[in-house]
C-alpha cells in the first residue's frame, strides 16, 4: 500500500472552501419571513411625530445710507455734534469758539504721547520744550496742546498746566485742568 500525502496548501485549501460552502449555506435559509414579519411590526408600531416649523421671516431690504452718511469718526461729524449742543449749555460756546479757531500743529497727539524735556526764557517769557515723536517744540503760554482743546495757561519750572475742554458722563462740556510733568532725564 502506498500513502499518498497531500500537500499542506491544498489541505488548507480544501478546509477553506468547505468553511466557505458551509456559510452559503446558512444563508440560503429560510429565515427571511420571521426577519420581515418583526420589521412590518416594527413599522406600524412607530408613529413618526413631526414638528410644524414656522414660516420664514420675509426679507425687508433696507436702504444702505453709508454713503451719504458722514464718517463716524471725522472732524465734520464733531462740528456737527458740536453746534447742536452749543444752543444747549453756555459751556458749549467754549467749545464753539474753539471749533472756529486754526488748529495748532500739537493738537493732532494725545497728551500721554508728549514729555515736558526742558525750559527756556525768550524774549523775557518762559518756553517749555516739548518732545513729541522724537521732534522738540517750543511751547507758550496761550499754545494748544492735546486733542481735548487743551490750552496753556502756565509754565513753571516743574510742569505745564493746561485748560482742557471736555465731556462728562451726561454729556455736558466742562473745563479742566490738566499737567504735563519735567520729565528729567528724557533728553533723546
Amino acid at each position: 500500500m502506498t500513502r499518498r500525502v497531500l500537500p499542506v496548501r491544498s489541505a488548507w485549501g480544501a478546509v477553506s472552501m468547505l468553511g466557505a460552502a458551509l456559510a452559503l449555506t446558512g444563508c440560503a435559509g429560510g429565515g427571511d419571513e420571521d426577519l420581515s414579519q418583526w420589521m412590518a411590526q416594527q413599522r406600524a408600531a412607530v408613529q413618526p411625530r413631526v414638528q410644524s416649523i414656522q414660516p420664514p421671516i420675509a426679507y425687508q431690504p433696507q436702504a444702505y445710507l453709508g454713503a451719504d452718511a458722514i464718517a463716524p469718526f471725522s472732524d465734520e461729524r464733531l462740528v456737527r455734534a458740536l453746534r447742536s449742543d452749543a444752543a444747549v449749555s453756555g459751556a458749549s460756546r467754549l467749545v464753539e469758539a474753539e471749533m472756529r479757531r486754526r488748529r495748532e500743529p500739537l493738537e493732532d497727539y494725545p497728551l500721554d504721547a508728549m514729555a515736558m524735556v526742558g525750559l527756556l526764557e525768550k524774549g523775557g517769557r518762559r518756553v517749555a520744550l516739548v518732545r513729541v515723536n522724537g521732534l522738540l517744540y517750543q511751547v507758550g503760554t496761550g499754545n494748544y496742546l492735546g486733542q481735548n482743546y487743551g490750552r496753556v495757561t502756565a509754565i513753571s519750572d516743574h510742569q505745564i498746566t493746561l485748560r482742557e475742554i471736555v465731556q462728562d458722563a451726561s454729556g455736558e462740556w466742562i473745563e479742566r485742568t490738566a499737567t504735563l510733568q519735567l520729565q528729567e532725564g528724557a533728553g533723546q
